[in-house]
């Protein structure tokens, strides 16, 4: 190769870029000169006389680096340039390089500069998660050696709660024992075991012992704030019982659960656990384990018990609460006998269909087996005999629902639960109860008539909200069934003051208006406005039309004894009047004119539960169809009492554990009416015990204010009355309390007690007035306040002359029609005329005896109760003169009562 040809070496002073800046700034800005104008021979960039003193670019950079970097290059003259210096310009290449160490974890990453630094590489990502998941399985090992398996003998033992009266007195210590006895597998019926694993756990001789799927809905549940599962195999849930001395929801225990559901699945024999569990169910009634529960239900061994019985067992295992046939009112309103025989039922069979199904059980014996079988009354604890355990269970059942509390809890025990019952209220209102009952209920001389009569009653201090006293029955251990709680009686009349209060709070509508007209399009009424008190009044929506139901047809509106009150043709009666003698029709119409939404706004704001109010969209809504318990009736009268200030019952002042108040009560007080409103509802209800149909309640000396019910087809019969310092709620009714009744309902009281018709103002009101007598002794007589006068006189103009009038909502602008000759009113009234308008009441379409296609509608009376607004037309008229053509509400005469 030639000498031109060949590469020159490179100059010391950073290249030929460096050499072309040094000629470039020597000539003065000017270009540098082109290859071989600076008349060296070879055409070099550099003098001749200057050495190199390295022999390639790789060992000038590692001298570069050996020296300190690029920077330190940079800094000397001459030894810049992009190639030298870059090798080291990065940060964290040239700290790394210089200390000449690899760090352990390469993080932030060496050698990559910006966001990529923070991205941790492939090896350091798995290296991680090898040791994460390394630990878990170390740690879960000395988990699982550390735990034992549990001794259920040992684990499931329990303290007593004492329950203590409003005096500090202890009351009964009772809650934490348990009723239970453990029998052997062999002892134990084969369709009991198949029934629980078909329906629990039908992989349970095969599994692990854990669900993963049902550890996870655990797990989720309890992230929500819900309670913990037990989990979802048998294993699983014998651990759970086993474990009952710690039931706390923490995701600690739910491990530890599982721990010990896997070591009891690996060590012991499946026959054992199925065993164990049996043995350590819950079964509702106080029973755990089998045998227990056998004795609870069926008063028989265990191993006495056919497919059906352990088939209903096995569904008793999923709740108690929503499964046991009598029902669990006093915990959820919902568990009502009937909705839980349903459950039951629905269970029990999907229970055996599965045992056929995985070939536990033939055909043909699961065909015996369809329906429900026989079960006696849940309560074997003579300790709560009497009144006691209707105490217990109601104070135990808002420490459930108001969340202090969990049932397995409560089963554990320890509890010092301080309530707001009176020991000598209770007392008394028992011995009112059964004052009244042996002087007047004589099932062997009447069996038709006085068998199957219940009482139940309730006392709550308008002040505080506090439940005072209760009767829920005569014996707790032999009448499940609190009554002084939700039992299904309708309250009639006694819901009359709700309509008042409505009327006087929000007002009549306006006819000429809108159906949804605020409150200044309305005019708020006197107890001294005048309404129609004529039997069998045809009822009129707001605004004049006649009312009708889904199929077209008419309501009409009767009164006890159908007779009309007021003065003829029209029959007006004013309020105060209306209410003291229990005018079914006045209030029907008052309650459409105000709006039955307001109406029930009205009862709710008073403190009755909304789940208890039926048939609001029906007329006889007004009257007491609906169901609330004799609790709720008190309570919400003491809103009365109070001025208009509701307080919620309650039955615990204080619940105390280890020495430690995890619960106290705090006075909580809603303005549910002004004191306007309330003190002229309680003014009209005075005049109801000092001249009208609550006079039976009179007490000497004290102002007494109430109003008495009875329901449709004479089935329930009710007072209600306060004082300033306590209301009190008595309901009486016939109701079979025999559990192998089938579609057992409200019997009628025509002839109980040797009375023609039992009224509230009859047996109802005496027991109140026994009572009240007793429980306010010793305090001093108060008066209630003075009402102001409130509202405006509502139809008081005179009637029109011509019996055709225009639609008005107004009942003087309407003439009665002409009675039958079987129900003579109070006067006669008017001859009907010919013509037949849709808004002329005296030209009928049927006869007056109810005998119209409306047919004979179930409502009425002292509340007009039929058993729900859709029942058939079978009840109203006491007399049977109804034809009974008509399905639902609506259509025909609504015969009634009233009291």
């Amino acid at each position: 190769m030639s000498e031109h040809r060949r590469k020159p070496p490179q100059p010391q002073g950073g290249g030929r870029a460096a050499a072309r800046r040094g000629q470039s700034g020597s000539s003065s800005g000017r270009r540098a000169a082109p290859r071989g104008a600076t008349g060296t021979p070879s055409g070099s960039y550099g003098p001749e006389d200057e050495e190199r003193p390295y022999g390639s670019r790789a060992e000038a950079r590692r001298a570069a680096q050996r020296s300190g970097g690029g920077r330190r290059r940079a800094a000397e003259p001459g030894r810049g340039g992009r190639r030298a210096g870059g090798g080291a310009s990065g940060p964290g290449r040239g700290r790394v390089a210089a200390s000449g160490k690899k760090r352990l974890i390469d993080y932030p990453r060496g050698g990559r500069s910006g966001w990529r630094r923070w991205v941790p590489s492939w090896k350091l990502v798995s290296g991680l998660c090898v040791a994460f998941f390394g630990g878990l399985v170390t740690a879960a090992g000395i988990a699982y050696a550390m735990v034992g398996i549990p001794d259920l003998d040992k684990m499931a033992t329990a303290q007593n709660n004492v329950y203590y009266w409003s005096n500090g007195e202890v009351m009964v210590a009772t809650g934490g024992e348990r009723n239970r006895q453990e029998i052997k597998l062999s002892q134990i019926p084969k369709a009991m075991r198949y029934a629980v694993i078909s329906q629990e756990n039908k992989s349970f001789y095969s599994d692990s012992g854990i669900d993963p799927k049902g550890i996870a809905r655990a797990v989720f549940n309890m992230a929500r704030g819900g309670e913990t599962q037990g989990g979802s195999t048998i294993t699983q849930q014998y651990v759970k019982n086993a474990m009952l001395a710690d039931q706390s929801q923490t995701v600690s225990r739910k491990v530890k659960e599982i721990l010990v559901s896997v070591k009891v699945g690996a060590k012991v024999d499946k026959d054992d656990i199925l065993e164990g569990y049996l043995n350590s169910a819950y079964y509702g009634r106080g029973a755990y384990g089998i045998q227990a529960a056998a004795r609870a239900y069926f008063n028989k061994d265990a191993e006495k018990l056919n497919p059906g019985e352990c088939a209903l067992l096995a569904a008793v295992l999923k709740g108690a609460t929503y499964y046991d046939p009598a029902g669990a009112t006093s915990i959820d309103p919902a568990a009502t006998p009937a909705a839980n025989k349903k459950r039951a039922l629905g269970q029990m069979q999907d229970t055996l269909d599965k045992m056929v199904e995985y070939g536990h059980l033939d055909q043909a014996e699961r065909a015996k087996y369809t329906e429900l079988p026989t079960v006696q009354n849940p309560r074997s604890n003579t300790r709560l005999g009497g009144q006691t355990g209707y105490l217990v269970d109601l104070a135990r059942a808002s420490i459930i629902k108001d969340g202090i509390a969990t049932r397995d809890q409560l089963d554990q025990g320890g509890y010092e639960i301080h309530t707001t019952f009176d020991k000598r209220k209770v007392q008394e209102l028992e011995a009112a109860v059964t004052k009244v009952y042996k002087a007047n209920i004589k099932p062997d001389k009447r069996p038709d008539k006085d068998t199957h009569v219940q009482f139940g009653g309730a006392s709550v201090n308008p002040e505080t909200g506090a439940i005072e006293a209760i009767y829920g029955g005569a014996d707790a251990t032999k009448h499940f069934t609190n009554n002084a709680d939700v039992t299904g009686a309708q309250v009639g009349s006694t819901f009359k003051p709700f309509v008042l209060a409505a009327a006087m709070k929000w007002g009549v509508r306006d006819p000429d208006g809108s159906e949804d007209q605020p409150q200044d399009a309305r005019t708020l009424v006197s107890p001294k406005s005048l309404y129609s008190g004529q039997n069998n009044l045809k009822i009129k929506n707001y605004d004049g039309s006649v009312w009708t139901n889904e199929k077209g047809e008419q309501w009409r509106q009767e009164n006890d004894g159908k007779k009309s009150l007021g003065d003829p043709p029209d029959y007006k009666i004013d309020l105060r009047e209306a209410m003291r003698e229990s005018v079914n029709s006045a209030y029907v119409q008052l309650g459409m004119d105000v709006g039955l939404d307001k109406v029930k706004e009205a009862a709710v704001d008073a403190g009755l539960l909304e789940d208890s109010l039926t048939g609001t969209s029906y007329p006889s809504f007004s009257i007491g169809v609906s169901d609330p318990s004799a609790i709720r009736m008190a309570s919400s009268y003491a809103t009365f009492a109070a001025s208009g200030k509701q307080r919620a019952p309650f039955s615990v002042t204080k619940v105390v554990r280890g020495g430690e108040t995890i619960h106290a009560h705090q006075l909580e007080t809603k303005a549910a009416f002004t004191a306007k409103v309330a003190d002229n509802v309680t003014d009209v209800l005075k005049t109801v015990v000092e001249d009208g149909t609550g006079s039976n309640a009179q007490l000497p000396g004290r102002e007494v204010a109430g109003k008495t019910g009875t329901t449709d087809g004479n089935k329930s019969a009710w007072f209600v009355g306060y004082t300033p310092q306590l209301s009190t709620a008595i309901s009486m009714f016939r109701y079979p309390d025999d559990e192998s009744i089938k579609n057992r309902t409200f019997l009628e009281m025509y002839g109980t007690g040797g009375q023609d018709k039992i009224h509230g103002a009859s047996f109802p009101s005496e027991i109140w007035h026994d009572y009240m007598e007793q429980a306010l002794k010793g305090q001093p007589a108060k008066k209630f306040p003075t009402p102001e006068p409130i509202g405006e006189v509502i139809n008081d103009t005179p009637p029109p002359p011509s019996p055709t009038p225009t639609p008005s909502r107004t009942e003087e602008s309407s003439p009665s029609p002409s009675p039958s000759p079987s129900r003579t009113p109070t006067s006669p009234s008017p001859t009907p005329t010919p013509t037949c308008d849709v808004f002329d009441w005296e030209c009928e379409n049927g006869d007056n005896n109810g005998n119209q296609n409306g047919g004979n509608d179930t409502a009425g009376g002292d509340g007009g109760s039929s058993p729900s607004p859709s029942a058939s037309a079978t009840e109203g008229d006491s007399e049977g003169n109804g034809n009974g053509n008509g399905n639902g509400p609506g259509g025909g005469t609504i015969w009634g009562s009233s009291g």
